[in-house]
């Protein structure tokens, strides 16, 4: 293995590609921002609308009225906190789920599509990293 297939600007670079092609390639019924603050709620479970502008980089007054679009959908709906009146969260409706899902699913089944057609070492390759693939994608999530 070459020194520049451990680069890590190189592994980042390719990471990054591959994940913009794939999110490019994903039917667009919604805005990007609109899919990640569903898919973040998802994982995450309810949020506030200043966590979730937080999360996604956008103004609160954007987030509102993302989130208004959202509940005029039917994908997530506001609760109260219990533990704090003037608190208000965000939550998935179980229409919201099953978008998200069905959407990370379709994503699933996109690369399942192109790493049948990669060699039996490449598949074997892409299996040992699988380790440090979930570990990267644990570390990026504590950011949120």
């Amino acid at each position: 293995m070459s020194r520049e297939d451990t680069d890590p600007a190189a592994i980042g670079a390719a990471l990054y590609g591959l994940t913009l092609r794939a999110v490019r390639r994903l039917p667009r019924e919604m805005s990007l921002t609109s899919a990640a603050t569903l898919a973040t709620l998802d994982l995450t479970g309810p949020r506030r609308i200043t966590d979730l502008a937080a999360v996604q980089a956008v103004t609160q007054p954007a987030m509102t009225a993302l989130v208004r679009v959202l509940e005029e959908s039917g994908l997530v709906e506001r609760w109260g906190d219990a533990s704090d009146k003037r608190v208000t969260l965000v939550c998935l409706t179980e229409a919201g789920t099953a978008y998200v899902r069905a959407r990370r699913e379709a994503g699933v089944q996109a690369f399942e599509r192109l790493i049948g057609e990669l060699t039996a070492d490449e598949i074997e390759a892409l299996a040992a990293a699988l380790p440090a693939l979930q570990h990267l994608a644990e570390l990026e999530s504590q950011d949120q």
